[in-house]
């Protein structure tokens, strides 16, 4: 093991890789942290397009169905918009939050 080390300590291919690796590791402007950062930024904006993605095609459907369902249009207004009947009335139930000591 010894004489490996001596022979790993006088080869000047070992000095090249390792001034290398503390070179990318330290000083490179794309260092090893930058770009797990980079990577974890990514990972972020891709899970972001997906739900966004997820919550577009959502919408069209609603908005699908909503130009076509006239019942679901009188539904959503009423339970949206508090929107009513001439001949209705509506009474709003709040409910109050209870202190618990």
């Amino acid at each position: 093991m010894k004489a490996f080390l001596l022979r790993l300590f006088h080869n000047k291919y070992f000095y090249t890789i390792l001034v290398f690796v503390v070179w990318m590791v330290f000083f490179d402007q794309n260092k090893f942290h930058n770009q797990q950062r980079l990577h974890e930024s990514l990972t972020r904006l891709e899970q972001q397009k997906s739900f966004f993605n997820r919550e577009i095609e959502q919408n069209k459907k609603f908005s699908e169905a909503m130009s076509t369902d006239t019942a679901l249009l009188e539904k959503f207004a009423r339970e949206k918009y508090l929107m009513k009947r001439d001949n209705e009335d509506i009474y709003l139930v709040v409910k109050e939050k209870q202190n618990k000591p």
